[in-house]
C-alpha cells in the first residue's frame, strides 16, 4: 500500500482507537470528589433536559442544510475534512460531517452560560449551527470566524441573531485584528484548522484576553494525533486549573479551587 494511502487510513481509524481509550478511562458523576465539579456535571445534564423544547429552529435550519443540493467552492486553511476533502463540496455533506450535533452544541451553550457571556468567540463558523446555539445564551456579542467566503455566506442568518457577527478571512490574520479592540473574552470555542500548530496559536492569542472566570472549549480534541497533542499541551499549561475531556471536545477553566485537575467524563 502506498505511504499516502496508509497515512490516510491511519487518520481515519485514529478517532476509533482514541475513542476506545476514552471509553476505558471515562468517569461518571460518582467518581467526582469535588462538590463543585459534581454539581457542575449534574447541572450540565439538567440544562440539556430543561432545553429539550428550546432552539428547535436551529434544528430546522440543520435539516434544511442536510437536504440542500447546493454545491459550493470551499477555501480550506486547515487540516481539511476526512470525509469530503475537495474544493467543491455539497452543503449537505459539510453539514453532515463537519458540524456539532445538538447534544454538543448544548454542551457549549451550558459552559458559555457559566460565564458572563458578554463577549463570546467561535473560531470556525462552519454552517453556523453552533453559532446559533451560542447566540441564544450570549448576553452581549458573539464573534464567529470563518475562512471560506462561501461557507460564511451560507452560514450567515437571514434574520434574527442580531448579536452574531461573522468575520470572514484566514484566521491567523483575522483573529489578531478582531482581538485588538476587545477588553476581555468570557467564552471561546476553538473549532478551526484542526492542526497542532494552529490550535496552540489560537489558544495563545485568546489567552491575552481571558480572565479568571473565562472558559475555553476546544473541539475535536481526539480528531487526530495532532489534535490530541495540542489538547495535552494545553492541559499542561500553568494557567489551566481544570480540564474536562468529553471526547468530542475539551473544556478548560482558569479558576478552580484545589490542585490542578484533569477529568475524562462520560457524556
Amino acid at each position: 500500500m502506498p505511504i499516502t494511502s496508509t497515512i490516510e487510513l491511519l487518520n481515519k481509524v485514529y478517532p476509533l482507537l482514541s475513542y476506545l481509550s476514552y471509553w476505558l478511562k471515562k468517569e461518571d458523576k460518582y467518581s467526582l470528589q469535588s462538590p463543585l465539579l459534581y454539581n457542575t456535571y449534574q447541572n450540565l445534564f439538567a440544562f440539556i433536559q430543561a432545553r429539550k423544547e428550546e432552539d428547535l429552529d436551529v434544528e430546522i435550519y440543520r435539516k434544511e442544510l442536510l437536504s440542500s443540493e447546493e454545491v459550493i467552492d470551499v477555501e480550506d486553511f486547515g487540516a481539511g475534512s476526512k470525509s469530503v476533502n475537495t474544493a467543491e463540496r455539497r452543503v449537505a455533506d459539510i453539514t453532515k460531517f463537519s458540524t456539532s450535533n445538538r447534544k454538543f452544541a448544548q454542551l457549549y451553550q451550558f459552559f458559555c452560560s457559566l460565564t458572563a457571556a458578554n463577549t463570546v468567540l467561535e473560531l470556525g463558523t462552519c454552517m453556523g449551527i453552533s453559532s446559533r446555539y451560542l447566540s441564544k445564551v450570549t448576553q452581549g456579542r458573539i464573534y464567529s470566524f470563518e475562512g471560506s467566503e462561501e461557507i460564511a455566506r451560507v452560514a450567515k442568518p437571514v434574520d434574527g441573531y442580531e448579536n452574531l457577527t461573522i468575520i470572514v478571512g484566514e484566521l491567523s490574520e483575522a483573529l489578531p485584528n478582531a482581538l485588538e479592540p476587545l477588553h476581555q473574552i468570557d467564552f471561546a470555542l476553538i473549532d478551526a484548522t484542526h492542526t497542532f500548530e494552529g490550535t496552540l496559536r489560537y489558544y495563545e492569542l485568546l489567552l491575552s484576553k481571558i480572565h479568571p472566570k473565562s472558559i475555553i472549549a476546544i473541539g475535536d480534541i481526539h480528531w487526530s494525533r495532532e489534535m490530541e497533542m495540542a489538547w495535552d499541551e494545553i492541559k499542561r499549561k500553568p494557567e489551566v486549573k481544570l480540564s474536562l475531556d468529553f471526547y468530542e471536545c475539551g473544556i478548560v477553566f482558569f479558576d478552580f479551587p484545589g490542585e490542578k485537575t484533569d477529568y475524562i467524563l462520560d457524556f
